[in-house]
C-alpha cells in the first residue's frame, strides 16, 4: 500500500472528503425542502452521532492497519461483509457523482458563449410554453401576466435540449442516447481515472485544489447570493424553522 508523502496531503484529502459537490448542490435543496432551519436540528444531531464517530473510526482503522478496507475487516470474522458492503456503497457513489459532474461539464462547455442558451426561447427545443420573464414590459409600464402554465427557458434546456426527456414516453422508454453527455461523462471519468492512476501519490496532489476549490466556490455563491436584490427576504425564508417538518418521517 501507498502511504501519504506529507501530513498536508492527508489533512486535504480529509478537508475534501468532508466538503464536495454534495454541500454545494444537494444540502441546500434539502434544507429548503425539509423544513428550512429545522432541518438543521436532525442534521447535527446524526453529524454527532453517526456521521463524525464513524469518520473518525475510519480513519483510526486505517492509520494503525495500514490495510485496504477487505483486509481491515478481518480483524473479526463477524465484520467481514463491511468491507465489501462498503466497496459496494463507494463504487454506487462513484458512479452517481461521475453523472452529476457530467452534467457540470456539460454546462460549463455550454456556457462558452456569449449569449447562454438557456436564458432565453425561441429555440428549437423551446416549446409555446416557454417565458422568457413573468412580466410583460410595454414603455414605462409593467403588466403582470399569469405564470402558472408556463416555463422558464432554463428549465425547458434542461429537461429539453440536455435529457430530451420529451422523446421518451416513461422510465421504461429510456429514449435515444445523448451522445455529448456520453462524452461529458467519459470525460469525467478520465479525470477520475487520471486521479487516481499512481495511488495516494497521485491523489495526494490532486486535493490541494479539490479540497480548496469548494471553498472558493462556496464563497463566491454566498457573495453574489446576498448582493442580489430580495436575498435577505429569501435567505429568511430559507432559515426560518418549520418545527412541523420535525414530525415527519422524511425529514
Amino acid at each position: 500500500r501507498g502511504n501519504w508523502t506529507g501530513r498536508l496531503d492527508f489533512l486535504l484529502s480529509c478537508i475534501g472528503y468532508c466538503v464536495g459537490l454534495g454541500n454545494v448542490w444537494r444540502f441546500p435543496y434539502r434544507a429548503y425542502t425539509n423544513g428550512g432551519g429545522a432541518f438543521l436540528v436532525p442534521y447535527f444531531i446524526m453529524l454527532a452521532i453517526c456521521g463524525i464517530p464513524i469518520f473518525f473510526m475510519e480513519l483510526s482503522l486505517g492509520q494503525f492497519s495500514s490495510l485496504g478496507p477487505l483486509a481491515v475487516w478481518k480483524i473479526s470474522p463477524l465484520f467481514k461483509g463491511v468491507g465489501m458492503g462498503t466497496i459496494l456503497i463507494v463504487s454506487l457513489v462513484a458512479i452517481y457523482y461521475n453523472m452529476i459532474i457530467a452534467y457540470v461539464l456539460f454546462y460549463l462547455f455550454a456556457s462558452l458563449t456569449s449569449d447562454l442558451p438557456w436564458q432565453h426561447c425561441g429555440n428549437w427545443w423551446n416549446t409555446d410554453l416557454c417565458l422568457d420573464h413573468h412580466v410583460i414590459k410595454v414603455g414605462n409600464t409593467t403588466f403582470p401576466v399569469n405564470i402558472t402554465n408556463t416555463v422558464s427557458p432554463s428549465e425547458e434546456y434542461w429537461s429539453r435540449y440536455v435529457l430530451h426527456i420529451q422523446g421518451s414516453s416513461g422510465i421504461g422508454d429510456p429514449g435515444r442516447i445523448r451522445w455529448n453527455l456520453c462524452l461529458c461523462l467519459l470525460l469525467s471519468w478520465t479525470i477520475v481515472y487520471l486521479c487516481i492512476l499512481k495511488g495516494v501519490k497521485s491523489s495526494g496532489k490532486v486535493v490541494y485544489f479539490t479540497a480548496t476549490f469548494p471553498y472558493l466556490i462556496l464563497v463566491m455563491l454566498l457573495i453574489r447570493g446576498v448582493t442580489l436584490e430580495g436575498a435577505w427576504k429569501g435567505i429568511r425564508f430559507y432559515l426560518t424553522p418549520q418545527f412541523d417538518h420535525l414530525l415527519s418521517s422524511k425529514v
